[in-house]
């Protein structure tokens, strides 16, 4: 009995031992094609940016003072509060000529006093700012439609509800609109409230990779494929060429409400248009301050990417093909990742990888430190102040992405707190 016994033991140790065997390779082979897709979007981005900035230094960042077109700002609104009017006053505090420029702001039935804050500050502006609010709640994509058609500008610059502008700011994106091809312009999104806790000193090394380093080589080729809302600048003539596209965006027929700024920037791509950035033009935001309305925003985010991601899988690769490979690269990590998360969880490697993470993490934050050594004391932070990433991306990458792809039809403003418009609702506005 012992002997037969011992036999079965070893005939299930085998056993057991052939189907690890057979585990392995399959594991093997998923671990090196997660990290070698890594490898590939962080070359892609960091030393391929690099090389292709300095290899096109002749059109990095081009400028032009011979353009001075009639720009039209605009603001959409939602229960915004007293914070408008800094917005507003920053806007027409511009040094970009008054003659040419005018603001339109859209309030879209705010049930606070934005509305009447914002008309405050139109009746000391010398008829410069028209503040237009809709008949019914119709979200930011409509809003901003609504004032395009009521503007007669050439170029129309969107900017936020909840940031300011620097005086040059305007007139720096309106200075890189050198040829014809360009249809947009984005700006730099800064950081308002850096200092006031570790989550908002982490996302201030997070937003300046954003635009320092991670942008390089779709800069190089004014290929830009996602411009922000924050503070971008659109050739008025092109928004109302996609304006059919923009009007009706939706996915296997359920409406799709949020990340509009990548969506309207990628299908300017894609209808043949050039869009760069420039460091130049600044504007200020806040960021989160929690870690709920941090993960709620994120969860956003994560929508927007997969919706994105899979929305360019038709196009993209008719651009270059670095900036192609970076994209299918990127949506293979961003699906990838929570596999590779669970997969070191149950293989009890995620502490080694946490540890190799934070080591990449403090390089970061050591390289970051060195460029802005020379800026005031108030607008950096500390070297290590990207070490929390290391805890924040598991889930955010891992946790919410599957979320998200679950939850695309969310009708859900993560972010404010704001509950998404009707999107039939517009239709009844002018």
């Amino acid at each position: 009995m012992r002997q037969t016994a011992a036999l079965g033991e070893v005939g299930f140790d085998r056993t057991e031992s052939r189907a690890d065997d057979r585990v392995r390779p399959v594991s093997y082979l998923s671990w090196l094609l997660v990290h070698a897709l890594a490898f590939v979007v962080f070359i892609n981005r960091y030393v391929g940016g690099l090389v292709m900035r300095i290899a096109r230094r002749d059109v990095w960042d081009a400028t032009t003072d011979s353009y001075r077109p009639t720009v039209t700002v605009v603001i959409p609104l939602y229960n915004e509060g007293a914070g408008i009017a800094e917005t507003l006053r920053s806007v027409l505090a511009s040094d970009y000529p008054a003659d040419k420029l005018d603001v339109i702001c859209v309030d879209d039935c705010s049930s606070d006093g934005s509305y009447r804050h914002a008309c405050e500050v139109a009746a000391g502006a010398g008829g410069r700012l028209a503040v237009i609010r809709n008949p019914q709640n119709a979200g930011k994509r409509r809003s901003i439609i609504h004032a395009v058609r009521r503007s007669a500008s050439e170029l129309i610059v969107s900017v936020d509800s909840d940031v300011v502008i620097e005086p040059s700011a305007i007139r720096q994106l309106v200075r890189r609109f050198t040829s014809e091809q360009i249809a947009a312009v984005g700006g730099w999104v800064d950081v308002r409230n850096k200092h006031d806790n570790w989550l908002t000193r982490m996302q201030t090394v997070k937003y300046w990779y954003a635009y320092f380093a991670m942008r390089n080589i779709e800069w190089a080729l004014q290929r830009v494929l996602c411009l922000s809302g924050c503070l971008t600048a659109y050739r008025r003539s092109v928004l109302v060429e996609l304006e059919p596209v923009l009007e009706h965006r939706a996915l296997l027929g359920v409406p799709i409400k949020y990340g509009e700024d990548r969506f309207l920037t990628r299908q300017i791509v894609k209808a043949g248009y050039r869009t760069t950035i420039t460091l130049d033009a600044r504007c200020r935001t806040y960021v989160p301050t929690t870690l709920a309305s941090y993960f709620s925003q994120q969860l956003r985010w994560r929508r927007s990417n997969v919706i994105d991601y899979a929305g360019g899988l038709s196009h993209i690769w008719r651009l270059h093909p670095l900036i192609a490979i970076n994209y299918f690269a990127m949506f293979v990590v961003l699906i990838g990742y929570p596999i590779g998360v669970i997969r070191a969880l149950t293989s009890h490697r995620f502490l080694p990888a946490l540890v190799a993470h934070l080591v990449v993490l403090a390089l970061f934050g050591l390289y970051y430190r060195w460029r802005v050594r020379a800026w005031p004391a108030d607008q950096r932070v500390g070297a290590l102040a990207f070490l929390p990433q290391a805890l924040v991306m598991p889930v955010t990458y891992a946790l919410l992405t599957p979320l998200a792809v679950f939850t695309l039809d969310s009708a859900s403003w993560e972010t404010r707190g704001h509950d998404a418009p009707d999107p039939d609702a517009a239709d009844a506005a002018p």
